[in-house]
């Protein structure tokens, strides 16, 4: 535990390390930027705002890390997110059930369309040799242009004059956990969703072959798991995560389903990089998350408090994953599931 946690706490120190460096270089307090930092992330009010912003960070680093621990990759996640908010927009304004049964509904409608459109990459891996890291990231473009094309023109809310969707019923939003609103009580869903992970991975037979599958992809073969069926359901259960992450925002956040809001903050590429800093481990993925949720918000009090822009909370980012990436080697598998075609 101690040899897991080093890497990511030495990528940190030496990223804020180099980050003073850059600071002092241009003229700038580093110890008045960091402590402006910290208050812009936990001082006050500011709080809620930082763990608001884990929640999809979190979701979105739980669900590349759910597929990088098995030793596949998944860069699709953005489209996921997309797909699974989009979904769970129509299924909540237009299927005409009561609140308490349309709200499971919602999530599960968005977990399968999700979970689909990632098994949908395995498929082209297994069965027309399309690496995984090609077409997941290539399927984010259908899933985000089709989603705006849907909220543009056929599902628009026309007298908001905005590509959004119309308002969900009141009654499937999910309940706010703060007098500001900016906490919900997807918070929570986000939690479950990491100790499930958690005690999949450590603690079942499934979990078992998923951990062996990312060390040693030859091994696994060789004890009789089918690569392939793993690999489809662990880029399902991937995609599902995202798609219920882009659930939680919907009913959470934004009441309705506005073009762009689930890309532009980015959450499915900081999750990429929370997941690498966590060695993909579901609970390091929840420390990490919230880390780079501090590190965002506090950007902003940064850029308010000094006259150092918040740009330096991204160097930062880059920082750390570069360490990381220095201090370890990210592998994904000996021999995975290229390895196994027809």
């Amino acid at each position: 535990m101690v040899n897991a946690l080093q890497g990511p706490v030495l990528a940190v120190l030496g990223a804020v390390l180099i980050g003073g460096v850059i600071m002092v270089l241009t003229g700038h307090d580093p110890l008045q930027a960091y402590w402006a930092m910290l208050e812009g992330a936990v001082g006050g009010q500011n709080l809620p705002a930082t763990l608001s912003r884990a929640a999809p960070i979190v979701g979105m680093g739980l669900a590349a890390a759910i597929a990088f621990r098995a030793g596949f990759f998944n860069l699709g996640g953005e489209g996921q997110l997309v797909l699974g908010g989009l979904t769970t927009a129509l299924v909540t304004i237009y299927l005409p059930l009561p609140a308490p049964l349309l709200l499971p509904v919602a999530f599960i409608a968005a977990a399968v369309v999700a979970g689909v459109y990632a098994w949908l990459a395995a498929f082209f891996q297994f069965r027309f040799n399309v690496p995984l890291l090609i077409s997941t990231l290539l399927l984010n473009y259908p899933a985000r242009f089709f989603a705006s094309y849907l909220v543009t023109h056929p599902f628009r809310d026309v007298p908001s004059g905005m590509p959004q969707t119309y308002p969900v019923p009141l009654a499937v939003n999910l309940p706010p956990l703060s007098q500001d609103d900016r906490l919900h009580a997807g918070l929570f869903i986000t939690l479950a969703l990491v100790l499930a992970a958690a005690f999949v991975i450590n603690r079942t037979v499934a979990g078992y072959e998923i951990r062996m599958a990312g060390l040693n992809a030859n091994f696994v073969r060789y004890g009789g798991v089918d690569l392939r069926r793993l690999g489809y359901r662990v880029m399902f259960a991937s995609g599902a995560i995202a798609g219920i992450v882009g659930a939680i925002e919907v009913l959470g956040v934004h009441q309705r389903y506005i073009d762009d809001a689930l890309t532009s903050p980015l959450y499915a590429w900081v999750g990429l990089m929370t997941a690498l800093l966590s060695g993909s481990n579901p609970l390091g993925v929840l420390v990490a998350g919230l880390f780079f949720s501090a590190v965002q918000t506090g950007g902003f009090a940064l850029e308010r408090a000094t006259e150092v822009p918040r740009e330096l909370s991204r160097v930062l980012q880059a920082l750390i994953i570069l360490l990381v990436a220095a201090r370890q080697r990210f592998h994904f598998g000996n021999g995975g599931p290229e390895d196994d075609k027809e």
